[in-house]
């Protein structure tokens, strides 16, 4: 036992690399995005319409347009509301609450 409780034997002395946070999250929305990907290529329409998200907002993945619309479009085949939540935040789903918002309504 070296004494710092971390059972190792080194004396502490052994370097501990820290990771900014910034790049732990961008490491693991890059993963996301490959993840949905993969979903997507498979025919996953709700995978479809985030990697077209995704691709729109630059999020995880160099911001491309082109390609955000072709996905969607690719998820729009299968699903109504694609192109309704084209354009928000990745993970964003037209079932999401305020989506629908009824027009002319009175509160």
């Amino acid at each position: 036992m070296d004494g710092d409780g971390d059972g190792d034997g080194d004396g502490g002395e052994r370097l501990r690399r820290h990771v900014p946070l910034s790049e732990v999250v961008a490491e693991c929305v890059r993963r996301w995005f490959q993840d949905a990907l993969k979903e997507a290529r498979a025919g996953d329409a709700s995978m479809q319409v985030l990697v077209g998200q995704m691709y729109h907002s630059g999020y995880g993945v160099a911001r491309n347009e082109q390609k955000g619309r072709i996905w969607i479009e690719k998820a729009s085949r299968y699903r109504s509301t694609a192109w309704k939540v084209s354009e928000k935040q990745p993970g964003y789903n037209a079932s999401d609450s305020d989506s629908d918002e009824v027009k002319g309504s009175t509160k």
